[in-house]
């Protein structure tokens, strides 16, 4: 039962508001457009996926957890445009335990690190991760070498986003990775990889809005203050970054 409602909740969060929907597909325009190619790394219930389809560009959805696996392939596994990845994303291949929460599914991670940093807040009171499954992982380059170099790249793998960045040795025209104060050191390290491959300019979006947090696009020292300033009562965003 625990399940079953897990599956549902992230079912009505992602399809279940058709006007943020709509306010998704304008802000993504943004990124991608007909012919181009997405990836979405931690792909859940495939919101994104359909987000970029409506768009016109392909799109590698690379999701872990099998229950979502199987939904991804009941809504997009018949289409042309779509290659579903039963994978997790990390630095190197290999295979990795993914610990799964099954009343909150959205927040399941391969990171014991970020299970023992956010525990003991107040805003994941509750939060149980209760069940594991072994998957096998591989790396950006790898999907790369298979898909061919994406024009945006999604990365939301609660608490891992710097991990998969050590695994890109290409810079990409766009991308952005999740970025909470639980998550600080791993969201700036992120910052530093991007750098590493290439100068990018950064924005902010908060909880889902699809809006911008700063009225204009920040280099890499305005991103990194942004950052450093984040509370956790700030709630989960999205870092985007473009080439510069």
């Amino acid at each position: 039962m625990t399940r079953l409602f897990g599956l549902l909740r992230s079912l009505v969060i992602y399809y279940g508001q058709p006007l943020k929907t709509r306010r998704a597909r304008r802000f993504y325009a943004a990124f991608v457009g007909p012919g181009d190619l997405a990836f979405d790394i931690g792909a859940h219930a495939g919101n994104r996926v359909g987000h970029w389809l409506s768009l016109g560009a392909r799109v590698v959805a690379v999701e872990p957890q099998p229950d979502f696996v199987g939904i991804l392939r009941w809504f997009y596994g018949r289409r042309d445009d779509v290659v579903i990845e039963p994978v997790g994303v990390a630095a190197t291949p290999g295979e990795g335990r993914l610990l799964v929460s099954r009343a909150t599914p959205t927040v399941s991670t391969f990171s014991t690190d970020f299970v023992a940093e956010v525990t003991p807040r107040d805003r994941w009171a509750g939060v149980r991760w209760d069940d594991h499954v072994d998957v096998p992982l591989t790396t950006l380059d790898a999907l790369i070498a298979r898909h061919g170099v994406p024009r945006f790249v999604k990365i939301d793998v609660e608490g891992l986003e710097s991990e998969v960045l050590a695994g890109l040795s290409t810079a990409v025209e766009g991308l952005s990775f999740e970025a909470m104060a639980e998550t600080r050191e791993g969201a700036l390290a992120c910052v530093d990889r991007l750098e590493a491959l290439g100068r990018y300019a950064y924005r902010a979006s908060r909880a889902e809005t699809m809006r911008w947090h700063h009225d204009d696009w920040l280099d890499a020292e305005g991103i990194r203050s942004y950052l450093q300033a984040l509370r956790p009562t700030d709630g989960s965003g999205d870092v985007y970054a473009r080439r510069a």
